[in-house]
């Protein structure tokens, strides 16, 4: 599966304290092997976010994407605390 990063995730992720970088790269790799392992929780989101999905970093921090129409690919669209729900 191909992933691709929005502009506004590159933003939000040079932002990021350096811990949790290097958090969202190892939780990346994990991500690449298996988008649905249990430790991300990826879970679909609803409201204004309908067709996007989420996964934990950590307890606090969390990722925003969305498969494209095939589901080949993956575009991750956002990433910060639960304040990204907003």
């Amino acid at each position: 599966m191909k992933i691709f990063y929005s502009s506004k995730f590159i933003r939000e992720f040079k932002k990021l304290p350096k811990n949790i970088q290097d958090l969202v790269i190892e939780k990346g790799k994990v991500f690449r092997k298996d988008i649905f392992t249990p430790s991300l929780n990826a879970h679909k989101l609803h409201g204004s976010l309908k067709g996007f999905w989420s996964f934990s970093i950590n307890h606090k921090y969390r990722i925003i994407f969305e498969f494209s129409d095939d589901k080949k690919s993956v575009c991750l669209d956002s990433v910060g605390n639960h304040d990204i729900y907003e």
